[in-house]
């Protein structure tokens, strides 16, 4: 199950590194940008509940750590494959990007919440994604999962329904040093 979920998570990562990379400031430069030759993902190690991957894009190399939910609610509806990321793309000189990956398009102009120990950090999101409203906080938010206990992100669907994931932040730090070089 984790394997299958985690070829999904790397595909839809390779699809969406220009989207990240733009962030709200040029979604359609982004759109427009031709896809650069991507190498397969390449898992480095599994640090308890996240893993660390890497991927050649073009003649640059993007790491990444990667999670999938411990719990989802509400039970019993088609959440989808849903991941919580934090990329590396020295080319790009992005450094410890976190990004949520839902397993459905995400209402229009809602915001994503992610709540570390109470603390809530707000993203902004298109079509299956959310990323960091204000870019400056990105930092504070890994900072807050390295040190953090839990870790819940909640959504609303393009159909109104609120939904919430449960992260474990157990091996959060270790997966995050390991991409610490990435070059």
């Amino acid at each position: 199950m984790f394997v299958r979920r985690t070829v999904i998570a790397l595909s839809i990562v390779l699809a969406g590194a220009g989207i990240a990379s733009a962030q709200a400031k040029k979604p359609a430069a982004a759109a427009q940008q031709p896809a650069a030759a991507s190498s397969a993902p390449t898992r480095i190690q599994q640090f308890q509940a996240w893993g660390a991957y890497s991927y050649k894009s073009g003649a640059s190399t993007v790491c990444y750590v990667l999670s999938v939910p411990t719990e989802k609610k509400p039970a019993g509806i088609d959440h989808g494959d849903n991941f919580f990321i934090v990329s590396q793309r020295p080319g790009q000189n992005i450094s410890y990007e976190p990004q949520a990956m839902m397993g459905y398009t995400v209402k229009d102009a809602s915001k994503i919440n992610v709540v570390i120990d109470n603390k809530t950090f707000v993203m902004f999101t298109k079509d299956k994604a959310g990323w960091v409203e204000n870019a400056a906080q990105e930092p504070a938010l890994v900072a807050a999962m390295k040190g953090g206990h839990s870790m819940t992100v909640n959504a609303v669907s393009r159909k109104g329904t609120a939904t919430s994931y449960s992260y474990s932040l157990a091996g959060i730090s270790a997966s995050l040093k390991q991409i610490e070089g990435c070059k």
